[in-house]
Parts: C-alpha cells; structure tokens; sequence
C-alpha cells in the first residue's frame, strides 16, 4: 500500500534520534512528509490523502497522532480513504498502547509494513473557540478541568529531560488553584466534579486502566468523572493507580453514553490526546467503526 510517514525533524528524544538513524531504510519504502510548524502535520496528513496515499502514518507521540487524525478528516472522505498508522515516537504514546503497537521503532515499522488493518469507534468533541463553532476528532480520550490544567502548565523543556515526570510536576501545581466545578451530563445520568476524563479505549497517562470497561468498538464514550479533586484524593487514589494501574471505585463516578455534555460555570480547559483545544462548554459523541488503523 501506498505509505506516507509525518515526522517532525526538530522532534528531541531517544526515539526520534533512533528513528532518524533509520531514515535511509524506512525512507527507501516510503514517502516522508517533514512538518516545519505547529499543526503542519494536519495540513500533510490532509495532503496526502488528496495524493492518494493509503496508509498515512503519524510518527510521534499522542498529539502527533491526533493531529494526523484530523488531517485525515480534514480530506473529502478522508476516513473512508486513508488507514491511519502510529510510529510511538512520543513520551507516553497512550494510542499505541492501547493498540498493542510494539513500541521498539522497527517492529512497529514492520506492522505497518505488513498493512493489516481493523476499524474503530472515531470519537468528537464540538466546542466554540473565539465565537466560532470547532469541531476536533480524537483517539484515545478527553478531558477537562485539572488535567488540562495541568497540560497547560507543563514545561516543555522540563519535558524533554524527564519525560512524563513532567506532567506529575505539572499535576501537583494544577492541585494549587482553585477547582474547577463541571457537570457531565448524559440522557438522564449526571455527575459533577473538578475533573472529568471522557475514554475511547482502556488507557490514560500510560498503562494506567481509567475506563476499565471501555472497548474501541462498542459505539460507546466512557466517562469517569472525580467529584473532589485535592491533596485528599491524590492521597486516595494515587497508590493504587501506582500499584495497580486502575483507580478506587468508590472515588470516582463512570458511566458510558453515546454522547456527553459537558459545561463549567468557569473559564474550564479541554484537553483531546494530550493536546489543548480549548474550554468548555463541549459536546463529546463518538462514530461507530468510522477509523481504519493498522495493527499488529
């Protein structure tokens, strides 16, 4: 199949220096589409699905992927088109591993290689920015309150040193500032908390089960909403993410829908795979088996 790979060259990281020393052997059996720009890789993932490409493969991390993912439904019938492949070049690389994509670079390079493809559930957020109606795909989750907090107040560079101990600093600091009081509702479910995480699949931050019951294919969102979010909680709920990898129940309220309001009374960000978008009022729903992915 006709492969096109979006990397940016000015990515820092282990695995973008890895995948550079590869270049020549994965370039020999590609077409390879620099980005030079923030949301450069949505505009060459859009591009190449107009030049016919079949498999349009995000080299990166999370924001990355989501980026390509809406190149993709940028493009007329872009979806229908174009299989969407992942390259874990990231820090934490949650699609991937929800996936089960190797993340060593070349045997992830040979799944995509060998082209075998499933479809799954293709989730939206729909949000104003600037009076203007906005509408952005995502992968793997959403959130909103003190996780985009916290996303805001990450130091990249610090980033790119620590890696996603980065995002625990930038956590801590978010527990500083006042809590963020948003209501989730759906049909007639409704829940209200400081943040709220809205799942396509399993995973957030890594290896850690959020949505434990989430399935990419059942047509469903998956929202886990914590009422209270403070020191107390952190105390709570931390050592069992830690050893466990999933949360108390008792801590926090789940429920699944098709699609899921959410509205604060406060100026609230919105986060989508890791990237801000913007803040709430949103309106989160989710299209059943509408993305081609490969997989191993």
């Amino acid at each position: 199949m006709r492969t096109c790979i979006i990397f940016n060259p000015a990515a820092r990281g282990e695995k973008a220096r890895r995948f550079r020393r590869h270049l020549d052997e994965i370039g020999g059996q590609t077409t390879l589409k620099l980005t030079t720009a923030p949301g450069d890789a949505r505009r060459l993932a859009a591009e190449a699905v107009v030049e016919d490409f079949e498999i349009v493969v995000a080299a990166g991390g999370d924001g990355t992927v989501n980026e390509v993912l809406n190149g993709l439904g940028d493009a007329p019938d872009g979806f229908k088109r174009a299989r969407l492949g992942v390259l874990p070049l990231g820090t934490v690389n949650v699609f991937a591993r929800e996936l089960g994509l190797p993340l060593k670079l070349m045997a992830a390079w040979a799944s995509i290689r060998r082209a075998r493809e499933t479809q799954i559930d293709l989730p939206q957020v729909q949000f104003t920015s600037n009076g203007t109606p906005q509408t952005r795909y995502f992968a793997q989750l959403a959130g909103a309150g003190l996780d985009a907090r916290a996303i805001e107040l990450v130091d990249w560079e610090l980033k790119k040193r620590i890696g996603p101990l980065a995002y625990v600093m930038a956590g801590l600091h978010a527990l500083l500032g006042n809590p963020s009081k948003i209501t989730a509702e759906a049909g007639d479910q409704t829940a209200t908390g400081g943040l709220v995480l809205v799942g396509n699949g399993r995973l957030y931050g890594g290896p850690f089960r959020i949505f434990p019951q989430a399935d990419l294919r059942d047509g469903l969102l998956d929202l886990c909403v914590f009422p209270r979010v403070n020191w107390l909680t952190l105390a709570r709920c931390g050592p069992q993410l830690l050893l466990r990898g999933n949360l108390p129940a008792a801590a926090v309220k789940v429920f699944q829908a098709k699609t899921i309001t959410l509205t604060s009374p406060s100026l609230t960000p919105m986060e989508a795979d890791g990237e801000l978008i913007g803040n709430l009022p949103a309106i989160l729903s989710v299209g059943s088996s509408r993305l081609r992915v490969i997989v191993p």
